[in-house]
């Protein structure tokens, strides 16, 4: 079964979306571990009421971003992981982890990537005026949010969303895709060829908001 470790900052509101999925057993998996960068982030206090593993790790106790990123990826085979999610991880991932686990770090960000990467891609978008915005599951490479898209959610702007009103709708929809996202990998379903994210067999999305069509291999 695959084992699932976590980065997170934050609330970590998506952590606990992908952790009810599989404790409702729509994704064949385990969470085996969360880290965060933070003491009082909030995802510590979900991880501990739903029984899992977790423990905060220290930036500043490491020389260099490479050495923190290396304990990470430590922590993480010790408790033979397959896949890591970034869930609201405010830390660009360094080479050290990239390397321990290649094509099996995944992120979610708040708008259409390549669209407004980096922080606050819902401000940047209500601020620019566009009409869709939404959110995208991709895998990690060494850019800012460069990965390869695996799904991605529209989310219709309103004239008169402001940065919190259109995060929230956003936020409903990331934590639909992020499931999803995981679970087809857990299937095996998952294939990175270039730039690309090729999904072997039908996507059943619960909504329905996969923009662009993702390529199916039969």
């Amino acid at each position: 079964m695959l084992k699932i470790g976590v980065l997170a900052s934050g609330r970590g509101s998506n952590f606990q979306a992908v952790a009810d999925a599989v404790k409702g057993g729509r994704i064949k998996a385990e969470i085996a571990l969360l880290i965060t960068d933070r003491p009082y982030a909030y995802a510590l206090e979900r991880a501990r009421e739903a029984g899992l593993e977790a423990f905060y790790l220290d930036p500043a106790d490491f020389r260099s971003k490479d050495a923190y990123f290396r304990k990470i990826a430590e922590e993480f085979t010790a408790k033979g992981v397959g896949l890591v999610l970034l869930a609201g991880f405010m830390r660009i991932v360094r080479k050290p982890l990239l390397d321990a686990f290649p094509w099996r770090v995944m992120n979610i960000h708040p708008a259409l990537l390549p669209s407004f990467p980096g922080l606050h891609g819902q401000r940047q978008a209500a601020g620019y005026g566009v009409k869709i915005s939404g959110c995208t599951v991709h895998f990690v490479d060494e850019g800012m949010d460069t990965g390869p898209v695996i799904i991605q959610a529209a989310v219709p702007v309103r004239h008169d969303d402001t940065e919190d009103s259109l995060s929230e709708r956003i936020l409903e929809c990331e934590h639909k895709i992020y499931p999803e996202a995981v679970k087809l990998f857990a299937e095996g379903r998952l294939e990175v060829s270039g730039k690309q994210v090729i999904v072997r067999g039908p996507v059943r999305n619960a909504d329905a908001l996969i923009n662009p069509p993702i390529e199916e291999k039969r």
